[in-house]
């Protein structure tokens, strides 16, 4: 067996499962690690504390830290002093039930928990505890006092509110995150100076459901802290997520319109694409308060790109609805769409109702929507070819390092041949080769 010296610098690994808020969140947790000596290692087995922020959105987040759990188990036999925590929303979602599954989880904490992170750790370091689980709803609210830890050099992470007041019938969110919260306005500017300081040219400002910013301190809604962050010095691009469309105004598109930096780009999850199925998911919109949403965007600002979310197999879905699916993919004519098989959650009102869908149907239908868009994905994308766009340099491709990647305000990503663009630099790419899912392209200038 090996043990730690305490003398040397203690190593966490930190694996993030699920959305972008996971990710930010992510980030705090190893702000405040490195306050009692930890330093980050990609590298799980050098690390002397292992934690999973975890995700239970769909059933496969789950499974997949269910598999990472039962990895973990032979580190613990081999180093005695390796400290695991599970925290995030299938913390919350499970609480003690994971330490009785998985017995070498050393603590579990909920959402609501940050102020509780470092307090349990060294409380395990010290043998003051065996097992800690913390997942008691308090409604804290945010510490706006935590250290973080920014992963990358470009693009930065600011969260503005938490929790959701949706309750779509399919979703546990709003369970496991509770209720919206916004933080101030005061608070998130101050953050985003900051990122702005620290050499970040890009943020996206996160959120369950951004539109309904500021419902609760009503200090300003979420257009006006666009209007407040567009002001901010070095700030290149301001992004967003996610969008829900009952509270995606008409004085927002204007604000985009009006903007320097926000980047005209609107990913508004429809989730289906008829009446009946909206409503069995309780989303608080019709498909024609929806499609004039979108018409309204597309007058006003004409080359702004639309993306979207579906789930495929909600309960009760019929071969009818799907069929109306797929019509309105095709009128919309979405940049992309993100597309999902539904996933039953337990303790959402969808998980209990007639008419549960075969994965077999799930499946065969799913491949269907993807075929379609793919095809509207690759015509959109046809647009581009000979004309030039501005592109933020990301830096290289995954495949080849001489050719690097980067983002339009579009949000579309562009691939072309590395001449001496550094990360962060605003170039211009001429697209030669227009893809379904990205534009290939050669650099006109910088």
């Amino acid at each position: 067996m090996t043990e730690r010296n305490a003398t040397s610098g203690k190593k966490m690994y930190i694996g993030v499962y699920g959305c972008q808020m996971n990710l930010s969140d992510a980030e705090r947790m190893e702000g405040l690690l490195q306050t009692i000596g930890y330093q980050k290692t990609d590298v799980i087995e050098e690390a002397d504390l292992i934690l999973l922020n975890t995700c239970c959105v769909r059933e496969t987040a789950e499974d997949k830290v269910y598999g990472k759990i039962g990895e973990i188990k032979h580190l613990k036999q081999a180093k005695r002093n390796l400290i695991f925590g599970i925290v995030g929303c299938m913390a919350q979602k499970e609480g003690a039930h994971l330490i009785q599954r998985a017995p070498h989880i050393d603590f579990v904490l909920g959402t609501d928990k940050f102020q509780r992170l470092l307090p349990a750790v060294t409380e395990i370091e010290a043998k003051q505890s065996h097992h800690i689980v913390d997942v008691e709803w308090e409604g804290l609210g945010f510490t706006e006092s935590l250290p973080v830890a920014r992963r990358g050099q470009l693009s930065a992470w600011i969260p503005i509110m938490f929790g959701c007041n949706n309750f779509c019938t399919y979703c546990i969110v709003p369970y496991v995150r509770g209720r919206e919260r916004s933080r101030y306005p005061a608070d998130i500017l101050e953050e985003i100076r900051q990122a702005a300081r620290d050499g970040f040219r890009e943020i996206t400002l996160l959120g369950q459901n951004v539109n309904s910013y500021g419902k609760d301190h009503r200090q300003a809604d979420f257009s006006d802290l666009l209007k407040m962050a567009d002001e901010i010095e070095g700030i290149q691009r301001i992004r967003y997520m996610t969008s829900h469309p009952k509270d995606l105004s008409h004085k927002l598109i204007e604000t985009v319109r009006d903007s320097r930096h926000i980047c005209e780009h609107f990913h508004i999850p429809v989730q289906y694409g008829n009446d009946r199925i909206l409503q069995a998911m309780n989303r608080g919109y019709t498909i024609e308060r929806y499609r004039s949403l979108v018409q309204e965007i597309r007058e006003t600002l004409p080359a702004a790109s639309i993306t979207t979310d579906f789930i495929v197999g909600f309960p009760g879905e019929q071969e009818e609805d799907f069929a109306a699916l797929l019509d309105f993919v095709k009128e919309i004519r979405y940049d992309a769409a993100y597309t999902f098989l539904y996933s039953t959650r337990s303790g959402t009102p969808a998980a209990v109702m007639d008419g549960q869908v075969t994965s077999e149907a799930k499946r065969e239908r799913l491949h269907r929507l993807m075929a379609v868009q793919d095809e509207i994905s690759r015509e959109v994308n046809e647009f581009y070819r000979g004309r030039t766009v501005e592109v933020m340099v990301e830096g290289p491709s995954t495949h080849r390092l001489t050719v690097w990647t980067g983002r339009t305000r579009t949000n579309k990503i562009v691939l072309w041949e590395h001449q001496n663009e550094c990360p962060g630099d605003m170039v211009y790419i001429k697209i030669t080769h227009p893809q379904t899912w990205l534009l290939k392209g050669s650099l006109v200038s910088a």
